[in-house]
């Protein structure tokens, strides 16, 4: 399991001992590092990542404000040359408070930190889910969903050895399904990103099957290669 990260700090030093001490670590990668707070948080509005070590002490705006601006808030490490701001740092529920200067070790504990809660977070998924067809409730396990194809108000279960036609919208079920699995790439359907087969600019195809990729998802195609680039 990979950590991604970016970097918010105003002293490009800093930011040069965050990109040494990232490089030595395996499973850490450092996606772009930020002097200007602003930009980062505009960066952060159109890409997800594990994982923020943060400067608190920045002019304009602290790193403190720069956590409340997020709605979507990744784990934060914070790094200061101020022992002061720890308790602050903690009160947000940081994974770790590094003082500067910290040594490559301290670093890689934080890291470690990181990647323990991460993992943590990716066994509370759930495996399968209760899907109701008719009168009934039917166990289905997430690792057996190739694709959802919608059919009006109906959803079906496309799985590895047979299909299941279920009374719900594709709104509803992908709120059931965990993000990490599964993509939305079209308003008539919603993937298991891992069981792609092929990918182009318009399509994909799963077992055989082509599904188009919706003009309106194009989104949900980057984070496609972005994930099996990973693999």
């Amino acid at each position: 399991m990979n950590l991604t990260a970016i970097a918010i700090d105003d002293e490009p030093q800093a930011l040069e001992v965050v990109r040494l001490h990232a490089a030595k670590v395996s499973f850490l990668d450092l996606k772009a590092t930020f002097t200007d707070a602003f930009e980062a948080i505009s960066w952060l509005q159109t890409n997800k990542i594990d994982l923020l070590f943060l400067d608190i002490k920045m002019p304009d705006i602290s790193g403190l404000e720069v956590v409340n601006c997020l709605s979507k808030v990744p784990m934060v490490v914070f790094t200061t040359a101020y022992s002061d701001y720890a308790v602050n740092g903690f009160e947000l529920d940081a994974i770790d408070y590094l003082l500067k200067p910290f040594s490559l070790a301290r670093f890689i504990k934080a890291c470690n930190k990181a990647l323990e809660q991460k993992t943590l977070r990716s066994d509370d998924e759930p495996a399968f889910l209760f899907v109701k067809t008719g009168y009934e409730e039917e166990k289905v396990m997430l690792d057996d969903i190739l694709y959802v194809e919608a059919e009006g108000n109906y959803v079906t279960f496309v799985l590895k050895n047979r299909k299941l036609l279920s009374r719900q919208t594709m709104s509803e079920l992908q709120q059931s399904l965990p993000a990490s699995q599964f993509l939305r790439v079209h308003r008539s359907y919603l993937i298991a990103w891992n069981k792609i087969d092929k990918i182009s600019r318009q399509d994909l195809i799963i077992d055989g099957k082509q599904i188009p990729i919706g003009a309106s998802y194009e989104e949900s195609l980057a984070t496609i290669r972005a994930k099996l680039l990973q693999l």
